[in-house]
């Protein structure tokens, strides 16, 4: 049982998420027809595979994002938790309304303002939701399983492939202009996701300080599957007045795992310290998620 400073914590995190999220999906979609759609230029990953078969085929955009997003909503599932696929989910299908029900103006006619600023709201919007804990485009889930099994490839690795498949994809079907200009979309949008979320690397280190150490290290090695390792340190002569010796934890984990994380050390003490360090990359000890079944 949570103590109801914990579960107080917990609903007051998931309550600020919401908004975010919220956020979010209204800013991708104003990117996605208030820019991208009537010139008809895409984005990458699942976003861009389903704006390419809009184009094509004429499916409506709103039906193919939930469709081509379900197996990865499923993985995430499986491999990052029921309340990061819960959110996820429902982001994606509020997308999907969004893009089906409300109206956004056409802001320009300009090539290139629409590519630049189209992927600056898609970014923004996609940032927005991953730091309430979702995803609104399922190629992050994928790029880190295939990473996960194929140790040799990088997470950023994966997505570089997809993404140079989909627009030579478009180049052939929509013309070399319009996959150009989808190529300054993707970066506009990347470099915003960078901007808000301080790097788009796979790994983020993460370091623990709290007086319940013992019980946040079985946390995060037995329910997230983390490895961990510990320092000895000593409390600083704060309020406190004490020099105390005390365990602080390190761990790495995906930057999709880092609600979980903070969601777990916060319901067994809201008072812990955690500090957020990016990572490029690593090599060697148990820094993918090992099963616990």
């Amino acid at each position: 049982m949570l103590s109801a400073a914990a579960q107080h914590v917990d609903l007051r995190a998931e309550l600020k998420n919401i908004p975010l999220i919220i956020l979010g999906i209204l800013s991708a979609a104003m990117g996605l027809k208030g820019f991208l759609l009537s010139s008809h230029f895409i984005d990458g990953g699942v976003t861009g595979i389903s704006m390419l078969l809009t184009h094509l085929f004429g499916i409506p955009l709103s039906l193919l994002i939930v469709i081509i997003n379900l197996p990865f909503i499923f993985m995430g599932y499986r491999y990052v938790g029921r309340v990061f696929a819960i959110k996820s989910a429902s982001a994606i299908v509020g997308l999907s309304v969004c893009i089906a029900l409300v109206t956004f103006p056409d802001v320009t006619a300009d090539k290139m303002l629409t590519s630049i600023f189209g992927g600056v709201f898609i970014g923004l919007g996609i940032g927005l939701a991953m730091r309430g804990g979702a995803v609104l485009d399922g190629t992050e889930v994928a790029a880190v399983l295939v990473s996960k099994f194929y140790p040799l490839m990088k997470v950023s690795d994966v997505i570089l492939l997809l993404n140079i498949f989909i627009f030579c994809t478009a180049a052939f079907f929509l013309g070399v202009d319009v996959a150009l200009y989808s190529i300054l979309t993707y970066f506009s949008a990347s470099k915003m996701i960078d901007f808000l979320l301080h790097g788009i690397e796979q790994y983020t280190g993460v370091t623990i300080v709290s007086k319940l150490s013992e019980e946040v290290r079985l946390a995060i090695t037995e329910k997230l599957g983390r490895g961990v390792t510990i320092y000895q340190g000593k409390r600083g002569f704060g309020k406190r007045g004490d020099n105390l010796e005390i365990d602080i934890i390190f761990t790495v984990v995906t930057r999709l795992e880092i609600p979980a994380l903070r969601k777990e050390v916060k319901s067994i003490d809201p008072d812990a310290f955690l500090i957020q360090q990016s990572i490029d990359d690593t090599d060697g000890g148990m820094v993918k998620r090992r099963s616990l079944h």
